[in-house]
């Protein structure tokens, strides 16, 4: 079965270029222009990944990315000609999966959204495997059948990547991992020093699942090593 692709980018001859290509590569795409009518069609179809461009019209990328992580970790790969570090950061802390700078090949659009579909097909899929069910570490329950997060019993919702880090330490509970460890586990790419994806997404899961963020009881800083789950 084709998975489904929503590309949502504004400029036509760009949006046409890649629907052409990933056609080419068995997917199904649904290119829209803005992010409203964007946020309608993902609401009623069942899509397995987001290409998103920021500067969007009616409804901007970011603010689209907020909405659609309140209901779904479907995988969104951001396409922009905005590559600051900032805008990635920023795309990444708001639950983007993958960032991909403007301009770029579509070798490298095809590999990253090959590698986002693989990883979220994986993540959701049932296995055998002996840590499937929920984990317990403190107060902190990891559930593997739901995919849910609980704190003292809250519900915590989670993006994608947040839920993997999280299950990579809690799976591992006397492992320190590295910065370029986790990077090469969860986005099973080459690290190439991108720290600041690493560094967002951990204090963006901090600030879910910590009381207090600033003085962490269960993902812990191992300062000149890199982290490891603690209480």
């Amino acid at each position: 079965m084709q998975k489904k692709i929503l590309l949502i980018e504004d400029d036509q001859e760009i949006s046409e270029l890649i629907t052409s290509h990933l056609q080419e590569e068995n997917y199904s795409v649904l290119s829209v222009f803005d992010g409203e009518i964007a946020l309608r069609i993902f609401e009623k179809e069942a899509i397995d990944l987001v290409l998103l461009d920021i500067m969007l019209p009616k409804l901007n990328g970011m603010d689209f990315l907020k909405k659609v992580r309140e209901i779904s970790l479907v995988p969104v790969v951001i396409i922009s000609a905005k590559g600051s570090d900032i805008d990635k950061t920023l795309g990444l802390g708001f639950g983007a999966d993958d960032y991909l700078s403007k301009p770029f090949s579509m070798l490298e659009l095809t590999a990253r959204v090959n590698a986002a579909i693989r990883r979220a097909t994986q993540y959701v899929s049932i296995s055998n495997d002996t840590t499937f069910g929920s984990i317990q570490f403190g107060k902190l329950t990891l559930n593997l059948d739901t995919f849910s997060v609980n704190v003292k019993g809250k519900h915590i919702q989670l993006t994608s990547k947040e839920f993997q880090i999280l299950k990579l330490f809690m799976t591992n509970q006397t492992r320190v991992f590295t910065k370029e460890q986790i990077y090469q586990f969860i986005w099973e790419d080459d690290f190439y020093g991108n720290e600041n994806v690493i560094n967002v997404h951990i204090r963006r899961l901090r600030e879910k699942i910590e009381e207090d963020p600033s003085k962490p009881q269960y993902i812990q800083t191992i300062w000149g090593i890199g982290y490891k789950l603690g209480e």
